[in-house]
């Protein structure tokens, strides 16, 4: 028995062929360039998706491409600070934006 990733819905849709596809037309659109370090003037070879508007916000906005952005691994753990695991994970991708001239700010709403 292998362990999930994401939820059941989250699991099928990750693996469903339309995503598949969509993934695969975001990265072909940014030319497998990072946008959020793009934003910063670096070039930064990306191979994750991620959604602007989250799934858990808005499932509609799911299979939009323009609610797509290709972006590094640490760009993606940067937008999704809540599913790093353990405060030493989440303070080294703070460092790392710091570095870039990105600083985190905690969300004063939570």
């Amino acid at each position: 028995m292998s362990k999930r990733r994401y939820n059941n819905y989250n699991n099928n849709f990750y693996h469903s062929k339309e995503w598949q596809q969509l993934r695969l037309q975001a990265l072909e659109r940014d030319l497998y360039q990072c946008q959020e370090c793009l934003k910063q003037g670096k070039h930064t070879f990306a191979s994750t998706v991620h959604h602007i508007v989250p799934l858990r916000a808005d499932r509609s906005e799911a299979l939009r491409v323009d609610n797509l952005e290709t972006v590094c691994a640490s760009c993606h753990n940067f937008l999704h600070p809540e599913k790093l695991k353990g405060l030493k994970a989440k303070k080294r991708v703070n460092r790392t934006h710091k570095l870039r001239g990105v600083v985190f700010h905690a969300n004063p709403e939570n």
